[in-house]
């Protein structure tokens, strides 16, 4: 599914480039469940962001479905983002003036939906996570785990082929956070390819492949020990 071959990330800062990531080599394969895992500064974060297609890497080529992401267009890689991949985010990112429905309805008014099919769609994927309950909920009136879910629903509100999940337990406590690991590993058991960042070892046990990162270079890959 995914495919990245010699990839290189430099940061202009001043006048010093500063090297990220050294050559990257990974492949993604549809259905897989990777957590990447690395201390602050390894790159992981870079890497994830080229994976999204939020950056796009200084040198070496990234396929997507046999497509070579480094020569799309902003508008295309745009499309691809809004339709083939979904995000979570550690602090939940939603929109505090938005309701629980609007929040998650928000990807498909940027995708072009009709309205009667946002709000069908949005008040199904909130039913799925359930919180049927709290869609006229602000976010404040909402808890963390909530907030989580709300993100969740809204990344797989245009049905992505990928997910990609940076810290989803970060901000929650240790039984909430585990609430949302059974939700995303769910996810995964209906066959979505999902990959997530995180430094906890209990979440990155939860998947079945976990690749380690460090100083910008990938130095082991395979599933969990034990």
């Amino acid at each position: 599914m995914l495919q990245l071959e010699k990839i290189r990330k430099t940061y202009r800062m001043g006048e010093v480039d500063v090297p990220i990531l050294h050559g990257i080599d990974l492949t993604v394969l549809r259905g897989d469940y990777i957590a990447i895992m690395g201390a602050s500064g390894s790159g992981k974060s870079t890497l994830m962001n080229i994976l999204g297609c939020l950056e796009q890497p200084s040198e070496g080529r990234y396929y997507f479905d046999a497509r070579d992401v480094t020569t799309l267009s902003d508008n295309e890689r745009t499309d691809l983002r809004n339709f083939q991949i979904g995000f979570i985010f550690q602090q939940f990112n939603l929109l505090p003036r938005l309701t629980a429905l609007d929040n998650v309805m928000l990807p498909m008014v940027y995708a072009g939906y009709p309205r009667h099919e946002r709000l069908e769609r949005a008040r199904q994927m909130l039913a799925d996570v359930g919180l049927a309950e709290r869609m006229a909920n602000l976010p404040s009136q909402l808890s963390g785990g909530q907030q989580q879910r709300v993100a969740i629903a809204r990344a797989l509100v245009n049905q992505p082929e990928l997910l990609l999940a940076d810290e989803p337990t970060g901000a929650l406590d240790s039984r909430t956070g585990r609430e949302v690991m059974d939700l995303i590993t769910g996810l995964h058991a209906q066959g979505l390819t999902i990959v997530l960042v995180t430094h906890d070892a209990q979440v990155a046990r939860r998947t079945r492949r976990i690749v380690r990162i460090q100083d910008g270079r990938i130095t082991a890959d395979g599933p969990p020990a034990g």
